[in-house]
């Protein structure tokens, strides 16, 4: 599994520095009235991406709480229910036969 991973690590890094490399153009990036930024393509892409993956993240976190809040409630739920039933299960029934013998 190491090789594995390994060699898809080594892939990964192949493409990102030949990508670098044939994307290595400056571009200026103009919003309204903010000074002009110049850049390489490459790092423009790689800030979106980086932006993309942080966005992402937030909500899974988000998503998370909420799914947890969830299961908390149907553990709750489910606990409360479960001494319900017990509290309306008859008492053992001991049985006089067996009880005679163990004398």
């Amino acid at each position: 599994m190491r090789v594995i991973y390994l060699v898809l690590t080594i892939i990964f890094a192949f493409f990102i520095v030949t990508f670098s490399q044939l994307n290595s153009e400056v571009v200026t990036v103009k919003y309204y009235y903010m000074k002009d930024i110049n850049a390489p393509v490459y790092m423009l892409l790689f800030a979106a991406l980086l932006v993309g993956v942080i966005v992402t993240w937030f909500f899974s976190v988000v998503e998370r709480f909420r799914l947890n809040r969830t299961i908390s409630k149907l553990n709750r739920a489910i606990r409360d229910l479960k001494k319900e039933v017990r509290a309306h299960e008859p008492p053992p029934v001991i049985d006089q036969a067996k009880k005679q013998d163990d004398y």
